[in-house]
């Protein structure tokens, strides 16, 4: 699904003098390759504040401990994503309040939105699903009615660019309140293990945040607020600055890629290609999902399995339906469109080391087992 070695290859003569220098420093815990990292990063995103933690899970909790959430307090997010983005509701002891996602750009659905909003409601988590920006405009301006806060999961879409109604631009996850995301190995912006960051234009917030990824402390041995031990080390840091500068070129390599197997299944009845509204800089595709019609998912995997094809569902099971999260409350008429994707969406291999070959053998499988 991803080439982590191939591109290793094309940018090991930066990579490997990066992290030997971080070795002979010794500045392993935010030495200068984390705050060089930080301030690029700013500076490519356009956000007051980056400020780098362990994972992307912790980054996520760490955005809602900043915001002062408290036990009970109910947060919306999507049924359709990955359960990274519930947990931390759910360990927090929030109310999550999962609802459906759109058909197209599975993206969480802003008139769900605006029906699950009570007065316990505290915020909103839009997740950009697979790449693409969910319609941030819109859930903004509920927000702004409903008094909320938006705390934006950008762990799939670092590097998208989102465009409002008046043609203003603005970078994934610096248009809510705050944002996380992670730089996990797979990810468009991966490190060679675990690292994630927060993101927001908020100084007081920002300053608060700074305290909880280092076990509460601006001064060292005083604890001003509760926190964790969260910290990007320098290593990590070192491998993602390099890859920074590659980001846009990355991107647009996915970009081409899924151009090229839109064109592949373009005469496919069976199957719908990712839906992309707005302007192409607003799709990334972290994941390249297509999503079936009258096919049998299951079969197609076992049959690309078979024939040395990767192949990925994401995901199988809705948020609702898993054993953690189940809640009378759940309507399974308010799940219509999750509860089908779960059936029919099948994700194919994407990455910047894709070549036309590959993508002409994975499509043709896919092809033959549609028709066979």
């Amino acid at each position: 699904m991803v080439d982590l070695k191939g591109q290793y290859k094309s940018i090991k003569d930066d990579v490997n003098p990066a992290i030997l220098e971080v070795i002979e420093n010794t500045s392993f815990i935010n030495g200068p390759k984390v705050h060089e990292f930080q301030k690029n990063l700013e500076n490519y995103l356009g956000v007051r504040h980056v400020i780098p933690c362990a994972n992307g899970t912790d980054a996520l909790q760490i955005a809602m401990m900043g915001l002062g959430l408290k036990p009970g307090d109910e947060v919306i997010t999507a049924d359709f994503t990955f359960a990274a983005t519930v947990e931390v509701i759910a360990l927090l002891q929030l109310t999550p309040v999962l609802v459906d996602v759109n058909p197209d750009d599975f993206n969480i659905d802003v008139e769900a939105i605006k029906k699950a909003i009570t007065p316990k409601t505290k915020a909103i988590v839009p997740v950009h699903l697979f790449g693409q920006c969910a319609n941030m405009e819109a859930i903004m301006k509920i927000a702004k009615e409903h008094n909320l806060y938006v705390i934006e999961d950008n762990a799939q879409a670092i590097g998208a660019t989102y465009t409002y109604s008046n043609g203003k631009k603005a970078k994934a996850g610096t248009i809510g309140h705050v944002a996380s995301t992670s730089f996990f190995p797979s990810k468009n912006l991966g490190c060679y293990g675990d690292g994630g960051a927060i993101f927001t234009n908020d100084d007081d917030l920002a300053h608060t945040i700074r305290g909880i990824v280092n076990h509460g402390m601006y001064e060292r041995y005083h604890h001003d607020v509760v926190g964790v031990n969260s910290r990007l080390d320098s290593i990590q840091a070192a491998v993602l600055d390099i890859k920074l500068k590659k980001l846009d070129s990355y991107n647009k390599a996915r970009r081409e890629a899924a151009n090229k197997y839109n064109e592949a299944f373009k005469n496919i009845d069976k199957i719908s290609t990712p839906y992309e509204y707005g302007t192409p800089d607003n799709h990334v595709f972290h994941q390249y999902t297509l999503k079936l019609k009258g096919v049998d998912r299951d079969g197609l995997v076992k049959f690309l399995n078979e024939n040395n094809t990767p192949c990925g569902v994401y995901y199988p099971i809705p948020l609702h339906k898993q054993k953690a999260y189940k809640d009378s409350r759940y309507n399974e008429a308010d799940f219509v469109v999750t509860n089908q994707l779960v059936k029919d969406v099948i994700s194919l291999p994407m990455h910047t080391e894709l070549d036309d070959e590959q993508i002409e053998f994975i499509a043709s499988k896919i092809i033959e087992y549609i028709n066979g």
